[in-house]
C-alpha cells in the first residue's frame, strides 16, 4: 500500500481512468452531503485557507494494453463523482457565461476527458450501469430522458442552483476546488487485500447499507467475466425489482427477512451482514447461485411489496397486505410463496394461507392485541409446517396460538369489532372497503371516498337528531358514533355534514342514490337510532368474519398437532399438597403483582409448580409449608440484587427454570422480589 497527497485536479489530470467497480454501491450521496461539501468550499475561500481534506480515495491500478492507467477505485466513489459534478455544473454555467474567469474547455479536456481515447474509455470517471449512463450525458450535454432516474442527476442540479446563486464567483469556486486535498491510497494486490479494507474504510462517514457490503462481498471476489456476468443478468435485475428512491432501505429490509426465512430466527438489525457471511458460508452455495436464490426471493418480496401479480386473486391479497402494513409476515410468506413455486402446495392453497395471514393480523388490530410479538410468531412458524399437510398444519398452527399469540375467534372477535371505535383506527379506510368489496365482482375504488358518520360527529346535534335518538340522545351519540355500525363511505361527505338522516337519505348523492352494498340497510330505514346502528352493526359482522375467516379444523384434523401439554390433566392452585391459608395469601398478593406487569404474561399450572410466561417461563413458583420459593428465569452474574436475596443454583436440580432461587416467606419481601422478577420479565423477548 502507498499513499500519497494529492488535490482534485492533479488526481483527475494524467491520463487515468477510474473505474466503479460492479461490487460497489450507485451513487448515493443526498442533498445533505452536497451541501456541506458546497459549505466547505464556500468557508475555505471565504476564510482564505489553504486548503480542506476531504478523504481519502483508494484504487487499485491496473495497466491496460494501450499503456494507460486503469484504477479500480476501491473507497472515494462517493466524494469523486461528487467533485466531478460539481466540475460538470461549473464547466456548464461557464459555457454561458463567458465572462465569468472559467475555461469550461480546460475543465472538459483536463478533468473530464482522457481526450485521444475513445468509446468509454475517455472518460475519466466511468460509474456503475445503473448511473454510468446518466453522468455521460451530462459531461456531452446530451439529452435526457425524462423517465432517467439517478442522484447523479439529483446533485447535478443541486450544484448548479448553487453556481446560479452566486454566492461564490464562479473563478473563486475554481480554485476553491483546487485547494481540495485528498490522499490517494494505491493497493498492490499481491499484498493488500481490497475486501479487507473496503470494509475497514467504510465503517465511518456515510455508512455502507447492508445491501451493498453484501453485494461487495457476493461480487468482489469473482473474476471480471463471472463478475459482470453475474451483476448484469442477476444481481441488478434483483436491484431494479425496488424502487429507485428507497431501494437500499428496502434492499436491507428485504435482507433481513430473507436471513429470518432461511434461519428460522430474526438476525439484529447490525448484524445482517454478519450473519449473510455466515449464512453463505454454511450453505454451500455458488455465488452464481445464491445469487439467483436471492433474486427469485426478491421478486416474491417486490410483488407484495409493490402489489404485483398477474394473479388478479394475489394481487387483491397484495393489496390487503399493504393495506394493514403486513411486512412483519414476509418472512413466512417468502418461504411459502417458494414452496408453491416448487409445488409443495396449489395456487389456491397460497391464497387460501396468505387470507389468514391477513385475517389473522387484522382480528388482532380490532381486538387491540399488542403487535410486538407477531414478528417472531411468522419469524418461526415455518418451524411448525408439514409438508405432507401443508394448509391443515398452518391452520393448525394459528388455532393452537394461545395468550398475547392468540388467533382471535369469531366471538372475540365479533365481539369487539360490533362495539369497538373503529373510525380511529389506522385500518378504518380499509375495513370499510374490504367490506364493501367482500364477494363482489363489481369492486369499489374505496380510495377516491370518505369516511362518513351517519349519526353526525358535531357534539350539538339538530332538533331532528335529538328528536330520533330520544331523550339519551347524548350516551348514544358517545357509545355509537364511531362504531362499525354507524360508519360508512360516501363521496358526499361534505354535503351530507350535519343533516338530518332523512335528508341524508334523498339529496343527491344521497344514501338512495349510492350503489354501495354498504349502505343497502340504510337506505331500507326511515329513522336512525340505536336500533338500526346495532341490526346494521350484526349485519356487517356476519361478513366481517366471511372477510377476515377464522381457520376451521375437525377435531381429528387438529389432534395430531395438539401438543401433550395440551391434552395433559389440567391442575389448579388446589392440586399442590403443601397449599396452607399462609401460602395461599402469599401467592394471592404475589400472582396478582406479576399478572400485572402485562397483558400478556401468563399463567400455567403445571403438576409441581406454577410458570409464568411471557415469550417463554420467566419465574416459576413451587408451594413449599411455610414458603414460596421462587424459580428466576436468569444467570445468576446478570441479576442486580442489592438486598442480596438471590441464591445461585446454577447445575443444581430443582424444580423451575433458570439459574436463580428466591423464597418467599413474607409480605415485608414481596417489593425486593417483584423487583428481581421484573428484571427475567424485561429480558423476554416480545419485540
Amino acid at each position: 500500500m502507498n499513499a500519497f497527497k494529492s488535490n482534485i485536479y492533479k488526481y483527475l489530470g494524467g491520463t487515468c481512468q477510474y473505474l466503479i467497480p460492479l461490487y460497489q454501491r450507485t451513487y448515493s450521496w443526498e442533498r445533505e452531503q452536497c451541501a456541506r461539501l458546497w459549505s466547505d468550499i464556500v468557508n475555505l475561500h471565504t476564510t482564505q485557507r489553504e486548503g480542506h481534506f476531504v478523504g481519502s480515495i483508494v484504487r487499485i491500478d491496473e495497466d491496460s494494453a494501450a499503456g494507460s492507467t486503469l484504477a479500480m477505485i476501491i473507497d472515494g466513489q462517493q466524494r469523486l463523482t461528487t467533485l466531478t459534478l460539481l466540475l460538470v455544473a461549473l464547466r456548464d454555467y461557464a459555457a454561458t457565461h463567458s465572462d465569468c474567469g472559467v475555461n469550461p474547455n480546460k475543465i472538459t479536456d483536463t478533468l473530464l476527458l482522457n481526450q485521444y481515447e475513445t468509446g468509454n474509455a475517455k472518460y475519466k470517471l466511468l460509474l456503475t450501469q445503473s448511473d454510468r449512463d446518466a453522468l455521460i450525458k451530462k459531461i456531452e450535454d446530451a439529452p435526457i430522458s425524462d423517465t432517467l432516474k439517478s442522484r447523479v442527476l439529483d446533485n447535478y442540479g443541486f450544484f448548479s442552483g448553487q453556481i446560479g446563486k452566486g454566492e461564490i464567483a464562479p473563478s473563486d469556486l475554481y480554485d476553491a476546488i483546487g485547494k481540495l486535498q485528498i490522499v490517494d491510497i494505491v493497493l498492490d494486490r499481491q499484498y493488500d487485500d481490497p475486501q479487507a479494507i473496503f470494509e475497514s474504510l467504510n465503517s465511518t462517514g456515510m455508512d455502507l447499507k447492508d445491501s451493498d457490503l453484501i453485494r461487495n462481498h457476493l461480487l468482489m471476489g469473482l473474476d471480471s467475466a463471472t463478475q459482470t456476468d453475474v451483476y448484469n443478468n442477476i444481481w441488478r435485475p434483483t436491484e431494479l425489482l425496488f424502487d429507485y428512491e428507497h431501494q437500499s432501505e428496502l434492499l436491507d429490509n428485504f435482507f433481513r427477512d430473507y436471513l429470518t426465512m432461511k434461519l428460522g430466527r430474526i438476525p439484529r438489525k447490525n448484524e445482517v451482514y454478519k450473519e449473510f457471511r455466515a449464512y453463505h458460508n454454511g450453505s454451500g452455495l455458488t455465488i452464481r447461485d445464491l445469487c439467483q436464490d436471492i433474486y427469485s426471493f426478491a421478486k416474491h418480496y417486490s410483488d407484495m411489496y409493490f402489489v404485483r401479480s398477474g394473479d388478479a386473486v394475489l394481487k387483491s391479497l397484495y393489496g390487503d397486505m399493504k393495506a394493514i402494513r403486513m411486512e412483519v409476515a414476509y418472512p413466512f410468506l417468502l418461504k411459502v410463496h417458494d414452496d408453491c413455486d416448487k409445488g409443495l402446495i396449489t395456487i389456491e392453497e397460497l391464497r387460501e394461507i396468505l387470507r389468514l395471514c391477513v385475517s389473522y393480523v387484522l382480528r388482532r388490530a380490532v381486538c387491540d392485541i399488542p403487535t410486538n410479538s407477531l414478528n417472531k410468531t411468522f419469524a418461526t412458524m415455518k418451524n411448525d409446517i408439514r409438508q405432507f399437510d401443508y394448509l391443515n398444519s398452518v391452520k393448525a398452527f394459528f388455532i393452537l396460538l394461545d395468550s398475547y399469540k392468540e388467533f382471535p375467534n369469531d366471538k372475540r372477535f365479533l365481539d369487539t369489532f360490533l362495539t369497538r371505535d373503529i373510525y380511529h383506527m389506522n385500518r378504518c379506510g380499509y375495513i370499510l372497503g374490504r367490506l364493501e368489496n367482500w364477494d363482489n365482482k363489481s369492486a369499489v375504488n374505496a380510495e377516491k371516498l370518505t369516511i362518513e358518520h351517519i349519526i353526525p360527529q358535531n357534539p350539538h346535534l339538530s332538533a331532528d337528531w335529538v328528536s330520533a335518538l330520544g331523550s339519551d340522545w347524548e350516551e348514544i351519540q358517545k357509545k355509537y358514533l364511531h362504531t362499525i355500525g354507524n360508519l360508512t363511505l360516501t363521496a358526499y361527505n361534505s354535503e351530507m355534514s350535519d343533516s338530518p338522516f332523512a335528508d341524508k337519505l334523498t339529496m343527491d348523492g344521497g344514501f338512495q342514490q349510492s350503489a354501495l352494498r354498504l349502505n343497502k340497510y340504510v337506505v331500507t330505514q326511515t329513522t336512525w337510532g340505536e336500533p338500526q346502528v346495532n341490526e346494521r352493526a350484526a349485519q356487517l359482522g356476519e361478513v366481517a368474519k366471511k372477510a377476515w375467516p377464522y381457520p376451521t379444523l375437525t377435531e381429528a384434523e387438529l389432534a395430531p398437532y395438539r401438543k401433550q401439554d395440551d391434552i395433559a390433566p389440567e391442575y389448579t392452585l388446589e392440586s399442590y399438597q403443601y397449599l396452607n391459608a399462609f401460602n395461599r395469601m402469599l401467592f394471592e398478593k404475589l400472582n396478582t403483582r406479576i399478572l400485572n406487569l402485562g397483558t400478556y404474561v401468563k399463567r400455567e399450572f403445571k403438576k409441581l409448580y406454577i410458570a409464568y410466561k411471557a415469550d417463554t417461563n420467566f419465574v416459576d413458583v413451587v408451594i413449599q409449608n411455610s414458603r414460596l420459593r421462587l424459580a428466576i428465569n436468569m444467570k445468576f452474574a446478570d441479576v442486580i440484587d442489592p438486598k442480596g436475596i438471590c441464591k445461585d443454583i446454577t447445575g443444581l436440580g430443582r424444580w423451575g427454570n433458570g439459574d436463580v432461587e428466591i423464597g418467599l416467606d413474607s409480605l415485608d419481601m414481596l417489593e425486593d422480589v417483584m423487583e428481581i422478577i421484573e428484571q427475567a420479565f424485561r429480558l423476554q423477548d416480545v419485540e
